[in-house]
């Protein structure tokens, strides 16, 4: 089969590996030097799995037969792997993904998951479905270019937005807890208003159309009650395992030519090419028995290097592992005190949980305070089996310095988790075919033939997955055709596998 072939423009760029990350992470560029481990086979439990009766898919497939064989092998249940799964059913749908076994009509895939479902990051998060309005705008134009700057936005915008339009179509909106509350960036100081007006005034620059309104001390205080400064643009709270739960089970009602199988609790273990004359490429090795498949789609995130050792390290084709600590607090207030906005600042991210009665105090999911932890912070980790003590202490006193009489100091969470991210040197994914970047500019280098990635999103998976696994399935639908890929209009360039497409 021809490989993908990418119809590119290259922004010329200039970076350090010094200038500080989106999302104030540069140390985690500089870590991590291992393959990553397998996921811990017990992890913290989280709100959003081991509420009662929250994760109705947990141990699906994971006794019986396993599925030996298929066209598609997908590697991780959470965001991206299960996005994979529905934008495969819509191709085929629609014609342009062509069917592979004409003898039985059919598309055959399977997602295997080394845990329960959607127990990774996406059953782990802060539950914030929330692009960047023009966050550090700057550094993505310095980066990446001003088209792929603005494409760096659009992708969210786009992603965020027809999950949005997926659940209200289908009428699972309130089943997944999903909230057009918006959003509000708070600023503690002088200085971090300047920098961030001097992001919006950089975005405006470029042509970009906002939705943000300012808010100064006075206004925040007595509408929120906190003397700070905030921006406020839109975003979107869900309960991300429901949401993953109900894209499967729509994917499956999609149409009958695809043949989906879900394996839980059956870690891939290993990818190890097949013979040159057998029908399927890739063989994957599991404790229960080995799957052979033609492409394999890596959703695997921070855990990507363990499949793919060349991808370790922090090196321009590396994704590090790090850990993040989350919990769940009830409120001293109800919700119309709090509002339905998610917020987020230098320290933390949090937002209120929706309430059926209008006087309850509702549970607060926040989430951050990493450098609490003190080095390496939390970076070059899988074990999400425990939590760091220290982040746990800044996290309970968070809210209630922030909002004085809204949180009761030393009030103890109702939940406590930790889950695993996935870093990059520049703070953004892998998107598109696996690369032996030992030698990428020889056609006969590109030794992982068939394998696929959508991974790496730094903390900010979830408005940025679900279009990322769209692209990798048109990668694959093109390849299939024997055609050329071309990228959305609005997809960032620098996504891109290629080492040879990405800023040098």
């Amino acid at each position: 089969m021809a490989r993908v072939r990418v119809l590119l423009t290259l922004f010329p760029v200039a970076y350090a590996l010094s200038v500080p990350t989106l999302d104030n992470s540069a140390q985690a560029i500089f870590a991590g030097k291992q393959p990553a481990d397998l996921p811990h086979p017990d992890p913290t439990h989280s709100f959003w799995t081991h509420s009662p009766g929250a994760n109705p898919l947990a141990g699906e497939g994971s006794t019986g037969e396993l599925t030996n064989e298929a066209d598609v092998c997908i590697i991780g249940s959470g965001i991206t792997g299960v996005s994979v799964a529905y934008h495969l059913a819509n191709a085929i749908q629609h014609g342009t993904f062509p069917v592979q076994d004409e003898g039985t009509n059919k598309v055959r895939a399977v997602i295997l998951e080394a845990r329960d479902f959607c127990s990774g990051a996406t059953g782990r998060n802060g539950g914030n479905l929330t692009p960047y309005e023009f966050s550090r705008f700057r550094r993505a134009e310095a980066l990446f270019g001003r088209e792929a700057a603005l494409r760096l936005y659009a992708i969210e915008h786009y992603s965020a937005s027809e999950m949005a339009r997926i659940a209200r179509t289908a009428g699972w909106a309130d089943t997944v807890d999903l909230v057009e509350g918006g959003h509000m960036d708070l600023l503690l100081t002088e200085e971090r208003v300047k920098e961030a007006k001097a992001d919006f005034d950089a975005a405006v620059a470029a042509g970009k159309t906002l939705n943000a309104t300012w808010l100064d001390r006075d206004e925040m205080n007595s509408t929120y009650g906190t003397h700070n400064w905030g921006v406020r643009s839109p975003g979107y709270n869900v309960w991300p395992l429901k949401f993953v739960t109900q894209l499967f089970k729509q994917t499956r009602k999609v149409t009958p030519v695809l043949d989906l199988r879900l394996h839980t609790r059956t870690p891939v273990t290993s990818v190890s090419p097949l013979m040159a004359a057998s029908f399927r490429r890739w063989e994957l090795a599991t404790p229960r028995g080995i799957v052979q498949c033609s492409y394999v789609l890596h959703a695997t995130n921070g855990y990507a290097s363990h499949l793919l050792p060349h991808m370790a390290g922090p090196g321009p084709a590396g994704i590090v592992p790090v850990r993040g600590q989350v919990l769940a607090m009830r409120a001293n207030a109800p919700l119309d005190a709090l509002s339905k906005i998610s917020w987020v600042n230098n320290e933390g991210y949090w937002f209120p949980r929706p309430v059926t009665d209008v006087a309850e105090h509702p549970l607060v999911i926040l989430g951050g305070a990493r450098d609490a932890a003190g080095p390496p912070f939390e970076i070059d980790v899988t074990d999400d089996s425990i939590v760091d003590v220290n982040v746990g202490d800044v996290l309970r006193a968070f809210l209630p310095t922030l909002f004085p009489g809204l949180y009761t100091p030393g009030r103890e969470p109702e939940a406590e988790w930790t889950g695993i991210m996935g870093y990059t040197a520049l703070d953004i994914p892998f998107v598109g075919p696996v690369l032996n970047t030992n030698d990428v500019e020889e056609e006969d280098s590109y030794s992982y033939k068939g394998q696929f990635i959508a991974a790496g999103y730094a903390g900010h998976g979830m408005p940025r997955a679900f279009a990322c696994a769209e692209v990798v399935v048109q990668m694959i639908a093109a390849e299939l055709s024997n055609r050329e890929w071309v990228a959305p209009a609005w997809f960032p360039r620098p996504f891109l596998t290629s080492v040879r497409d990405r800023p040098q």
